[in-house]
């Protein structure tokens, strides 16, 4: 469908859909034209969950969570031991370690990975935020759970190396989480496994 076929406000709405994550220009095209048909059914109350989200929700100055709350629910919940913190590349991954249920810990998104190749460095992800925490002296285990990639890797043994010298122990998650693998696809019951074998850096 080009300008001449449809106007400017729906090429740019299949434009807009189509910057989504597993949505290419012909899932957004059908994405789009769904959207159009059911105007009063989806659309609106889309543009309206929408534009309460940009209003409402925010980044936790503490972990990096996104919730409406700042601090985040997850921060401010007392039942939390908050001695153990998992650290995790993106809310995505937190959101499906809390799926998982096994642990009722503190959290702390990274924004990412190191990759000196795509221009990552230290600098660019909250690290500076997370050894400012430990230092506080309260956390007394650090868990990785980065993706099992080489940038995760990389990012782990920098994270090691940041956290020497702080009386913290630090771990990772298990083998259980294949090479490669990313957290957010992953059933809860191998994020349980890889949580409890969990082993020390």
């Amino acid at each position: 469908m080009s300008n001449a076929e449809s106007g400017q406000e729906i090429e740019r709405l299949i434009q807009l859909l189509a910057r989504l994550p597993g949505l290419g220009p012909r899932s957004a095209r059908r994405a789009a034209l769904h959207l159009i048909k059911k105007k009063e059914a989806l659309m609106e109350p889309l543009a309206g969950a929408l534009s309460d989200a940009v209003e409402a929700v925010g980044i936790c100055d503490t972990c990096g969570n996104i919730d409406t709350a700042n601090p985040c629910k997850l921060c401010t919940d007392h039942r939390r031991d908050n001695s153990t913190i998992i650290v995790v590349e993106d809310v995505s991954d937190l959101w499906a370690l809390e799926r998982a249920g096994e642990m009722n810990v503190a959290y702390h998104v990274l924004g990412g990975t190191l990759s000196p190749l795509d221009g990552v460095g230290p600098e660019d992800l909250t690290i500076a935020q997370l050894v400012d925490r430990v230092a506080k002296g309260e956390v007394k285990e650090i868990i990785i759970a980065v993706n099992a990639t080489v940038e995760g890797q990389t990012t782990a043994h920098y994270l090691t190396d940041q956290l020497d010298g702080f009386g913290v122990n630090v771990s990772r998650l298990a083998h259980g989480v294949p090479v490669g693998g990313e957290l957010d696809y992953l059933d809860e019951g191998t994020l349980s496994a890889a949580l409890r074998a969990r082993t020390k850096f």
